[in-house]
């Protein structure tokens, strides 16, 4: 999982979770299991993410596993809400290496080497190369998604996770975001992005609403009642559909 800020002592319960092989770091506004037309029950899950938040890919990748071995029982809308992990990143970007050292010290190697460990284990390489920074345009763009098309949202997310995380891309690069967006199928993307104002109250409505009361991320809601925090195994999240049908 991770955190807006994270401290020394922040830090050290990260490097815990991730010394174990199962990570288990753990809206709408009706709660109660629906049925979709083809009468199976309907699953919404609302997520909190950052795009530069590796544990928030991963999340991603298990939540996937978890639905592909669902989908004979359950229906799924996924929505994704923006959380910044940090606001204050310049816009211009920073290198990913120097970041790392300057936000966690030494202790950034082990994590590096921690997540690569779990990027591996899913069949892709981490790529600390190139830049971080600032997040803010990339939630833009992939709430400008959700609402055209939620299926849309969901495979922008991975597009712009799989550039940033495992091609060097960098998260504030508008070319980038484009191309990402290009590929997915998202309609007038270059014009909505060339408005620095577009979108922004949109965003910030969506922080304060589903990741003001949360400091870290993955967040996870199912059905507006059952929640989960942290890059869970795939087992986790079949459990939690479950019994997120079972609510009356």
């Amino acid at each position: 999982m991770w955190w807006r800020g994270a401290n020394l002592v922040s830090l050290a319960f990260m490097l815990a979770a991730l010394s174990i092989t199962k990570v288990i770091l753990p809206r709408y506004t009706r709660s109660m299991a629906q049925s979709s037309g083809n009468g199976k029950k309907l699953i919404r899950i609302d997520i909190s993410s950052d795009p530069v938040c590796p544990w928030c890919f991963i999340g991603k990748n298990y939540l996937d596993k978890a639905i592909a071995s669902s989908k004979d029982q359950f229906d799924f809308e996924i929505r994704w809400h923006p959380f910044i992990l940090n606001p204050s990143a310049p816009t211009e970007g920073v290198v990913k290496e120097k970041f790392y050292m300057d936000k966690y010290g030494p202790q950034s190697l082990r994590i590096e080497a921690r997540t690569a460990e779990v990027f591996r284990s899913l069949g892709l390489d981490y790529d600390v190369k190139g830049l971080t920074g600032n997040s803010l345009e990339s939630h833009r763009i992939i709430d400008y998604a959700g609402r055209q098309a939620l299926d849309k949202q969901h495979a922008l997310v991975e597009e712009i996770c799989l550039g940033y995380f495992t091609k060097g891309k960098y998260i504030g690069d508008r070319e980038f975001l484009l191309e990402a967006a290009k590929k997915v199928g998202i309609e007038g993307a270059e014009e909505f992005l060339n408005d620095p104002k577009n979108g922004l109250q949109e965003v910030y409505a969506d922080l304060e609403k589903y990741s003001g009361s949360i400091s870290g991320v993955p967040y996870y809601v199912i059905n507006g009642k059952r929640k989960l925090s942290g890059s869970q195994q795939p087992e986790v999240f079949v459990r939690a559909f479950q019994d997120a049908a079972k609510d009356n």
